[in-house]
């Protein structure tokens, strides 16, 4: 700990851009209670991440205006800082005499690579950096120490531990201990620092920030019935549709978990199985993607992949194919096939896809494109240009699920796709409506695109929290 650890904590946010609900800020408010001191929220914005449009950053930057007024609610200042964190944290210590450091976590590189690099300039000034898991409900590190092969192998670890971790959180209290409110968010400053193409605009009718979020949860616990049975079929409103909120943490998947269990125990058979089957997906799936990317430097690149695929990528890399496209003819969707159109037509203007059609679309574009790696490539950067829930372990596992087998077993051999898992039209066609989807997608695409423009506590255990010392990074 630092030689004086009586000044202020700050909560440095980045993945989980909530108040309520949120571990790291729930264990940053309780050191600030222990020290009888302020604590701080600051959230720093970068000009430019990835493949991310002004699509994101709108989502993202109107989310953090609800979390600014929320924390203001809390007497809790909201700093939003424009560049890189490893600069802005520092200067902000320094500022603020602050005596430790609390920040959220990510398995991606360039967020690991910034909390590393917050944690050598804090190790500076000998002030502690506690990194807490408040994404996932049991912790990455807890969950499992190595990569797992598959949902079977980590699904019995998770189900075991959400008896210890599926708990419900405390509430951010008002807090206590004033502070020189140094907080000034600039909101039309940071728009306009953006260097992200603006092209791709906002879409309307998903509103942004933890309000919208547990709307649109209630509006799913009434539906769990068709979860459970329609959840492949992309002509039934069956799905959750909360991925948005979740990939930008304005809702916690904790909340959603023991939300829909309330309601499932409480109903008929067709919801309880709608229960588990959201359990399953949206804990244990999702939870196994965070795994993967933790574990795997490669998570978004062939040699990420299996021994076997990589095998039979490499050996059916050469094979001809009936049909090659460029990436423009792909983003634009002007292809032979009117089910991949459809679908990612629908992922350009209403920034999501079905769950069942992302895979096809992945599939299809490992059988469409010159080899496999540039397939993967590929649709790493359509999904994360016009997903919402772009740049996310979900993304980046399901492009590598779908592509090079990851978390799957090895299936019949055939051309291009070697052992990989094949889909293909006729397949979509006995699950649904394939012409009823894609009709429904033409009058859509009719309609005029409207958009908006910018203008853990009661248990703050240690296995949710990763504490590191001076010497090592988050």
């Amino acid at each position: 700990m630092a030689k004086d650890s009586r000044g202020p904590v700050i909560y440095w946010m980045s993945r989980d851009q909530r108040v309520e609900d949120n571990w790291a800020l729930l264990y940053a408010q309780k050191l600030a209670l222990q020290r009888s001191a302020s604590v701080h929220v600051v959230f720093c914005l970068v000009p430019k991440f990835g493949d991310a449009t002004i699509r994101q950053f709108d989502f993202l930057l109107r989310g953090l205006k609800e979390v600014a007024a929320g924390l203001k609610a809390k007497n809790i200042p909201f700093h939003l800082k424009i560049g890189k964190a490893s600069t802005e944290i520092p200067a902000l210590l320094d500022e603020l005499k602050a005596t430790a450091v609390v920040c959220d976590m990510s398995p991606l590189r360039v967020p690991k690579q910034w909390a590393h690099d917050v944690a050598e300039a804090c190790q500076v000034k000998e002030v502690p950096v506690v990194q807490v898991d408040a994404h996932n409900i049991v912790p990455v590190w807890a969950a499992s120490d190595k990569q797992e092969t598959a949902a079977r192998t980590i699904r019995k670890k998770i189900m075991l531990s959400l008896a210890t971790y599926l708990t419900d959180f405390p509430k951010v209290v008002d807090h206590p201990h004033a502070s020189k409110d140094t907080a000034r968010p600039d909101w039309e400053v940071a728009e306009k620092s953006l260097e992200v193409d603006r092209s791709v605009k906002p879409v309307n009718g998903i509103v942004p920030g933890a309000a919208a979020a547990h709307a649109a949860l209630l509006d799913f616990t009434t539906r769990l019935g068709k979860y459970a049975n329609d959840r492949n079929n992309p002509n039934v409103q069956a799905l959750s549709g909360l991925s948005p909120w979740l990939h930008f943490g304005q809702i916690s998947a904790q909340r959603c978990a023991l939300k829909v269990r309330e309601v499932g125990e409480s109903k008929g058979s067709d919801v309880q199985k709608g229960c588990e089957a959201f359990i399953e997906e949206s804990v244990v799936r999702r939870e196994l993607s965070d795994n993967f990317c933790f574990y795997n430097e490669n998570y978004d690149r062939l040699e990420g992949a299996a021994g076997w695929a990589q095998q039979t990528l490499k050996d059916h890399a050469k094979d001809k194919r009936e049909y090659v496209y460029s990436l423009e003819e792909l983003e634009h969707g002007k292809t032979h096939d009117d089910l991949w159109n459809a679908s990612q037509n629908q992922m350009v203007r209403e920034g999501k896809m079905h769950g069942f059609l992302r895979m096809y679309w992945a599939k299809k574009i490992l059988e469409w494109s010159p080899s496999p790696r540039e397939a993967l490539e590929r649709s790493i950067k359509l999904n994360d240009r016009y997903e919402l829930d772009g740049r996310d372990p979900n993304g980046y596992v399901g492009c590598m699920w779908s592509i090079c087998g990851v978390h799957d077993m090895g299936w019949k051999e055939r051309p291009v796709f070697g052992k990989i898992r094949f889909m293909n039209y006729a397949g979509c066609k006995r699950k649904f409506d394939v012409p009823a989807f894609v009709a429904l997608s033409m009058v859509e695409a009719r309609q005029p695109l409207q958009v908006s423009h910018p203008a853990r506590g009661g248990r703050h255990d240690d296995q949710r929290s990763s504490a590191k010392g001076t010497d090592e990074a988050p």
